[in-house]
């Protein structure tokens, strides 16, 4: 059986890069059960509602909805258990040096394979609000406008 390499997504959490203000980015690692894994490698789960949490020197994911294993019997898991997170102790003091600040919070951005391992990209975050959403779009369109006529007129002389 050859090894699996390389990254394969699983699942995404994009509204938390609208939502929030990205500071810092940590990959972690998962304590799974077995039907855990094999749900995921279906490719079923969701980030919505997840953030992570510092516990007794600990790192938790909770609300993260992995789906039941349909093949599973009575050993199957709940689909919105908490989670362990796999993080060097430095990385879980820095984060919770970092997160005891007001407005900071731990959200998940990505869960997916690599290298044949679950892993779970976790973000320290500050809230936007919704004026700062508002103004990320006027820029994201603004920047797409000013694209658009680049290219524009790069097709008009290249014609």
């Amino acid at each position: 059986m050859a090894k699996e390499t390389g990254r394969k997504l699983i699942a995404q959490n994009k509204k938390a890069r609208h939502d929030y203000t990205i500071i810092d980015t940590y990959e972690c690692g998962l304590v799974l059960t077995g039907t855990e894994v094999k749900s995921l490698r279906q490719g079923r789960a969701s980030l919505v509602d997840g953030f992570a949490q510092l516990d007794g020197g600990e790192a938790w994911l909770h609300n993260v909805h992995i789906p039941e294993y349909s093949q599973g019997t009575w050993t199957n898991h709940s689909a919105r258990r908490r989670r362990k997170l796999l993080l060097h102790r430095a990385e879980i003091d820095k984060l919770e040096s970092k997160s005891q600040e007001t407005g900071h919070t731990l959200v998940p951005l990505a869960l997916y394979f690599k290298d044949g391992r679950a892993k779970v990209e976790v973000a320290l975050a500050k809230g936007k609000k919704e004026y700062d959403k508002r103004q990320a779009l006027r820029e994201k369109q603004d920047r797409r406008e000013a694209d658009r006529a680049i290219s524009a007129v790069k097709r008009r002389q290249q014609g």
